[in-house]
């Protein structure tokens, strides 16, 4: 009996000195919502009620709420550089980007505001590595949603312009209300990642 031949990885080997954003959109069979940190591949884990409902939550409302010249999306990627192309929960961009619909991304520069749900598996990368890739990209407005027992808590960061890092505007639980980057008033307890006590 011969050696058996090892297997082939059936996972994307990256090359010599990482994958680049244009390569997100040449890879075979990459699962969906896939992002580019630093030149490496972060798959997206099966998400929570929670993550499910702020996501449609804020994309609903925030949309609802935006001016004209704005767009809104959920789950869809930017461009930040060569090696980093994160894909944030919901993005809100400046509308002469939205160009046709076979496109997969937008410049980091058109960005007005980003939103992360915190989930499990991108705390760090949401509270740590994505906001300082959003800061030096310039993108004016971020926002962390944070589960904390079934409620949203709404972090919420502008950009200093004279120090290129985000500083706090508030924590926000049950209610949401600020002027920039547009007048928002939102009613956090509608965010349903629970079912209701028994009376």
């Amino acid at each position: 009996m011969g050696t058996p031949k090892a297997s082939t990885p059936t996972w994307p080997v990256p090359p010599e000195g990482g994958w680049t954003a244009d390569d997100l959109d040449r890879l075979p069979n990459l699962p969906p919502h896939t992002e580019l940190i630093d030149g490496s591949l972060v798959f997206a884990c099966p998400q929570t009620l929670f993550h499910t409902c702020a996501v449609s939550f804020f994309a609903r409302q925030v949309r609802s709420l935006a001016p004209a010249d704005l767009e809104v999306l959920g789950r869809f990627t930017i461009d930040i550089d060569r090696q980093n192309r994160p894909e944030p929960d919901v993005v809100v961009v400046h509308g002469e980007v939205v160009e046709d619909p076979t496109q997969t991304r937008f410049p980091a520069e058109a960005v007005v505001l980003a939103i992360e749900v915190v989930s499990e598996d991108s705390v760090s990368r949401d509270r740590e590595t994505k906001p300082l890739k959003y800061a030096r990209a310039k993108i004016p407005h971020y926002w962390r949603v944070e589960n904390e027992d079934g409620r949203a808590a709404v972090h919420a960061f502008e950009l200093e312009p004279t120090t290129g890092a985000y500083v706090s505007v508030g924590i926000f639980r049950e209610r949401m209300k600020v002027d920039v980057p547009f007048a928002v008033d939102l009613d956090l307890t509608r965010i349903k990642a629970r079912r209701a006590p028994k009376q």
